[in-house]
């Protein structure tokens, strides 16, 4: 069969044929008596080889030693073609998501996108200060897309960086809040908890449902942190978490004054009274809990929680005692 043949029929250009001649990937077998290429088909079954080989990724020097080495391993090299394939596609889906990114923020001019591309690089850099004045900047300068804030906050771990980006996506808006609540479904608990203190400092009723869902999550940390901004919220599913925080001393001063603030309301006041003393009575074994417990009853007010201080003054535990003491004459003298 000669050249023009096999193109047609192998779908290899004649060029690339030569090409491949010219390598020693494949020779024709014979000659016409006018010296132009005849291939047999043994030829033309490398050739199929070869194009297949090449369609998994192979070089060419690759591809003849794979045809021609006996001692070459495939299982290796496929093993490296893996890898590599793995590499190339991270490479492109993260072009993808920044060209995405880089269209979302709907830049007017070139400087526009020049700046995006700026920010999106230094939200990645490995200084804290470069991240820092990145998300501060995104505020006012060219703006960063929502989506690239959120994956920021979510894998920060720099305090004045995180703190940064929160401020950032809280002056966004509700814009974050959908994915702030995949944040919140993530299987790490480091990612849920950065979630809900951005989430927390998102005002509106959007935010506050993500807090209530986030008083079931699994971890204390994030339960703490998802029932203080509801304290502070007026959200009264959030007693049960913080009563919990003060007998596990988990941030027990806050919780006590997110308490003391949903307390305000009379209705809530003589539930929250009911809870620590139930508490203090069947629940918290600990000397250090009940002390806690009889502390965050000071700043609860109504003749309820009077009466549960008046009771604990008698305790048998001579510093609940004291404290309760303490606290009634304090509020009697107001």
């Amino acid at each position: 069969m000669l050249i023009g043949e096999v193109a047609r029929y192998s779908g290899v250009s004649a060029r690339m044929l030569r090409h491949y001649e010219s390598l020693g990937l494949v020779r024709p077998t014979d000659r016409t008596g006018g010296g132009y290429r005849e291939y047999s088909d043994e030829d033309i079954r490398r050739i199929f080889h070869i194009e297949s080989l090449r369609s998994l990724g192979l070089s060419l020097r690759e591809v003849g030693r794979a045809l021609d080495d006996p001692d070459f391993a495939p299982s290796e090299l496929v093993e490296d073609l893996i890898r590599q394939t793995r590499e190339r596609i991270a490479a492109e889906t993260e072009l993808l998501t920044r060209l995405r990114r880089i269209g979302s923020a709907e830049p007017a001019g070139w400087h526009d996108v020049l700046q995006t591309v700026a920010l999106l690089q230094a939200l990645r850099s490995k200084s804290p200060e470069t991240r820092q004045r990145a998300a501060l900047s995104s505020a006012d300068e060219a703006p960063v897309p929502v989506e690239a804030l959120v994956e920021a906050v979510l894998g920060e771990t720099d305090p004045s960086v995180a703190g940064a980006l929160r401020w950032t996506l809280a002056r966004s808006g509700e814009d974050g809040l959908p994915l702030l609540a995949r944040g919140l479904g993530s299987p790490r608990a480091e990612v849920r908890d950065r979630a809900v203190r951005t989430v927390a400092e998102i005002p509106g009723d959007r935010a506050t449902g993500l807090l209530r869902e986030a008083l079931g999550d699994a971890d204390v940390v994030v339960r703490g942190h998802a029932a203080l901004e509801l304290g502070l919220r007026g959200v009264p599913e959030a007693v049960p978490t913080l009563v919990d925080m003060v007998v596990e001393e988990a941030n027990d001063v806050d919780a006590a004054d997110a308490l003391s603030a949903l307390a305000s309301r009379p209705a809530l006041a003589d539930r929250i009274t009911g809870l620590l003393v139930d508490r203090l009575a069947h629940g918290a074994t600990e000397p250090s809990a009940r002390r806690r417990l009889t502390q965050a009853l000071a700043d609860i007010p109504g003749s309820t929680a009077s009466r549960a201080l008046t009771d604990l003054s008698h305790d048998g535990d001579r510093a609940v005692a004291l404290t309760a003491s303490y606290i009634l004459g304090m509020r009697e003298a107001l």
